[in-house]
């Protein structure tokens, strides 16, 4: 009897300490249904279920990719929870953790399964400092047009979710800064054994990023760069890269613009158009003792969106690929994204879009048409990697996309 009184008083002990930290933390669950279809006039270089749409493929021999096709999913169906009101002597705790359906198929087949997209808490005190730790949106990449496109605007601007850690300091007169090291996990670099993230694990240095952030009245602006080091061969030399971006928002009753510019290094962990290669001063030297250097790109986006019942956006973007700024070896030893093609020289993306929103329930119509200018490569031994000439003149995909959503 006595035993069964101490579990009794046990259990009731841990209940009631689940309750209060129930009580301390406010959960709130929220998430939608999306329901995409698409048509494309070409084929396209496109990720899971061809969703993510890149760049039209380049033309090969016997080959024709003018065909039209079509698609229709659910996959990116959401949910997710915030927990914020939980506070410690003065520090403010909250959390997110948030998981969609986009993962499983291969291809455009298969059995969609949960995916995590984000699983990070958030740490603040009243001195304006606060802490971010876990699975979130990259820092480069947080600022995101209003498109539909699940791609966000990509590649035309960085994208990526990853582990890190983010601390941010608010200023005086809405000046802040912000700092992050980050890892590696879904979109990771390019390299000889193909996306990995061996690269940033055999280097031991995480990726690292800083900003300086501006808010005045309906205006925000947000300066920031980025600095990655890879070891491609364990034991091997580094390959050291560097990036920079802009961002600029203003928004005025149902008028919104944002811009931002990218120029980066390589970029391929944020599905930009980049790489890098092993320079030909590296042509008589083992993996070991390999030097690197990577390509160049920018990348410039601009988004205008009115409305409320009635939505219209228009996003237009750029990418330019500037190769090498020293010689390499050669094709075979220069690595690129997965989400484009080494011979890509420069690309173009308009995308009108008309939402109509009732409540909960949205309606989207977007016409996607993205033009590639694909040229010749030159990387032969001792040569720059430099994208000049044109192949096939301008390539161009129109994907007419339709969107249904309910968000809970």
């Amino acid at each position: 009897m006595k035993a069964k009184l101490i579990i009794a008083a046990t259990l009731s002990l841990v209940l009631s300490a689940g309750a209060y930290a129930q009580n301390e933390s406010n959960f709130k669950f929220y998430g939608f249904i999306r329901n995409y279809a698409h048509v494309d006039t070409k084929e396209s270089l496109a990720g899971t279920v061809d969703l993510f749409n890149y760049v039209p493929k380049p033309t090969a021999a016997n080959y024709e990719g003018n065909v039209m096709s079509y698609h229709m999913t659910a996959i990116t169906s959401r949910v997710g929870v915030d927990v914020s009101g939980y506070e410690f002597n003065g520090m403010k705790v909250g959390a997110k953790m948030e998981a969609d359906f986009y993962n499983g198929p291969s291809g455009v087949t298969g059995t969609a399964v949960l995916r995590l997209r984000q699983a990070y808490m958030t740490l603040g005190w009243d001195n304006g400092f606060s802490v971010k730790a876990g699975q979130g949106v990259h820092p480069m990449a947080a600022d995101m047009p209003d498109v539909i496109s699940l791609n966000s605007g990509a590649p035309f601007g960085p994208f990526s979710r990853t582990p890190y850690v983010q601390i941010d300091q608010k200023l005086s007169d809405g000046w802040s800064i912000s700092a992050a090291g980050i890892w590696q996990m879904q979109y990771p670099s390019c390299g000889p054994n193909g996306a990995s993230a061996d690269y940033i694990k055999n280097s031991g240095i995480p990726e690292l990023y800083f900003a300086v952030n501006r808010t005045s009245g309906n205006a925000l602006f947000r300066l920031g760069v980025d600095m990655l080091s890879l070891k491609p061969y364990v034991g091997g030399k580094r390959e050291n890269e560097f990036s920079a971006y802009f961002y600029g928002q203003y928004k005025e009753g149902l008028f919104s613009a944002k811009l931002k510019t990218t120029v980066a290094q390589d970029g391929s962990q944020m599905n930009l158009n980049g790489g890098y290669a092993v320079t030909a001063a590296s042509a008589s030297l083992n993996n070991k003792d390999w030097e690197f250097t990577p390509t160049r790109n920018s990348s410039t986006w601009l988004s205008l969106s009115y409305g409320s019942a009635w939505q219209a956006v228009l996003f237009a973007g750029y990418v330019k690929n500037f190769g090498t700024a020293k010689e390499i070896l050669g094709g075979d030893f220069l690595y690129f994204s997965k989400n484009s093609y080494k011979q890509m020289r420069q690309m173009y993306r308009l995308s009108p879009t008309i939402i109509r929103n009732m409540g909960k329930v949205a309606l989207a119509l977007e016409c996607e048409i993205t033009g590639v200018e694909y040229g010749s490569r030159l990387n032969t031994a001792n040569g720059l990697y430099e994208v000049t000439g044109v192949n096939d003149g301008w390539l161009t995909n129109t994907r007419l996309q339709l969107m249904l959503k309910y968000t809970f």
